[in-house]
């Protein structure tokens, strides 16, 4: 099994980037590795999920609440999450009524770390730090843009991140179940860079597989997979059914090329771990 995922983790140098890295991590930390992977990236979109971490903390610590005014009129802290509140990819006009389209919202992913930092009372790049980043010891990784798009760092701290989201300490695994179940079911929304989907299905900052198809995951992750990719072409995914993660961090922007390269570099991680 190891030289198989060896040689499936090495396609990465086959994706046209200048660097690239890929780790498959477990329970217990990284179990694979290939390419530089204390060299810095963008983690791009990526970052949406630490994001929704430090929220989600915030709630667990009665800062926040879901239910709670947030964004444009009708909207909550569980619509920005779940990208239901109606704000538009960039800009501020809203283009629906909350709750009723998925519309991928990086300013409403902005407006979450403006209310993070406003409860905790310091800047959002402290308050991500003292939530997430310190916890974790991710050492390597800073806030040096927007809460929706901002984090660089390395992929030694992407896969620590992921192995967070197998064995959560920082959330109840109560709290990380909840969130990674569709919230506002039925709702037909584009994934940006992928299609339309209906429904387009996620959770409170984590993008659901469920049954999409085409998926910038794998034909054999199972349903239940969630995670996010980045416009840096790079990806995070968790597969509860296979108890395992799949991280990569590049330097090439997220295009075509990614869509055909990642389902089967996830499908022949797969295939190696699964010894077939």
């Amino acid at each position: 099994m190891d030289d198989r995922l060896d040689a499936a983790l090495a396609t990465v140098d086959d994706w046209g980037a200048d660097r690239a890295a890929a780790a498959v991590v477990g329970p217990d930390g990284i179990v694979a590795r290939h390419g530089d992977v204390h060299q810095p990236f963008r983690w791009a979109s990526v970052t949406k999920l630490a994001t929704a971490y430090a929220v989600l903390d915030a709630v667990e610590d009665g800062l926040i609440d879901l239910e709670e005014p947030a964004g444009p009129p009708g909207a909550t802290v569980r619509h920005l999450l779940a990208h239901a509140s109606g704000l538009p990819f960039e800009g501020e006009t809203v283009l629906g009524k909350p709750g009723t389209r998925r519309i991928y919202s990086n300013p409403g992913f902005d407006i979450l770390g403006a209310l993070l930092a406003a409860r905790d009372g310091v800047a959002f790049e402290v308050a991500i730090d003292r939530r997430i980043l310190g916890p974790l010891a991710l050492t390597g990784t800073q806030l040096v843009a927007r809460p929706s798009e901002g984090l660089h760092g390395p992929l030694t701290d992407l896969a620590a991140f992921a192995r967070e989201l197998l064995r959560p300490t920082l959330l109840t695994r109560t709290t990380l179940d909840a969130a990674t179940v569709t919230v506002f079911p039925g709702l037909i929304g584009v994934l940006p860079g992928v299609g339309r989907f209906d429904p387009l299905d996620w959770g409170l900052g984590f993008e659901l597989r469920d049954g999409k198809d085409p998926h910038w995951t794998g034909s054999r992750n199972s349903p239940a997979t969630f995670g996010h990719f980045g416009g840096a072409g790079g990806f995070l995914w968790v597969d509860p059914a296979l108890d395992r993660a799949l991280v990569c961090l590049t330097d090439r922007d997220y295009g075509p090329w990614a869509l055909e390269a990642w389902p089967p570099f996830s499908d022949a991680v797969i295939g190696a771990l699964a010894g077939s």
